[in-house]
């Protein structure tokens, strides 16, 4: 019982009560004889295994019911996932601006705007913070303005060593054939479009 009990718990996209495993057991085997507090007594006995086998994770109780949760002291190592994760998560004018500093490295805002034709100062504050991006110096022009190029974050999340590997646009094709590159496959689709319109603007305006 204590580990079709780890089991349901550990399958359940959403935190089970003990009523609930209850009535999932018996409805297994209904000549099951096992009660709410017989739940609540191997939940324990899992949670000091656990704890005795320093695994890092844990099952409490979230909102009426039972879930796993990884332990606090590991906390700080999962927010870099988060941050990854986050990064991938960008709007269409992120990728937009992501793309024109990837090519056109190091650039000011001005010039980012001037290409765009629109204010970029949020979409850089995002990039900064997500840390594609990074400061690369002041230019020598009236009021010195920061140059902008992509970080070490930004090779990672497409898997470049360098920002010589940048892909040409019809290279592009190739990569997203990698079944390697699923998880960047969107990405990859919105950066090449934008080079695509970066490269040919009159007829992107046609359009």
């Amino acid at each position: 019982m204590q580990a079709a009990v780890e089991a349901l718990i550990f399958a359940s996209s959403e935190p089970l009560n003990a009523m609930t495993i209850v009535a999932t057991l018996r409805e297994a085997d209904e000549q099951l004889e096992i009660t709410d507090r017989d739940v609540d007594q191997l939940v324990d006995t899992i949670n000091r295994e656990l704890l005795d086998q320093h695994r890092p994770y844990a099952i409490e109780m979230i909102a009426g019911g039972y879930s796993f949760v990884t332990r606090a002291e590991q906390h700080r190592w999962l927010r870099i996932i988060q941050h990854r994760n986050a990064a991938r998560r960008l709007s269409q004018s992120a990728i937009e601006s992501l793309a024109v500093i990837a090519y056109k490295q190091p650039i000011t805002k001005p010039e980012l705007d001037h290409i765009r034709g629109v204010d970029s100062g949020y979409v850089v504050r995002t990039l900064l913070e997500k840390d594609l991006i990074e400061v690369a110096g002041r230019a020598e022009t009236p009021g010195r303005p920061l140059f902008y190029r992509t970080s070490d974050t930004f090779l990672q999340h497409f898997g470049l060593n360098s920002v010589s590997e940048l892909p040409k646009p019809r290279e592009i094709e190739d990569i997203l054939k990698d079944d390697d590159m699923a998880e960047h496959r969107q990405l990859m689709l919105e950066l090449k479009a934008e080079l695509e319109r970066q490269q040919n603007p009159a007829q992107a305006s046609e359009s």
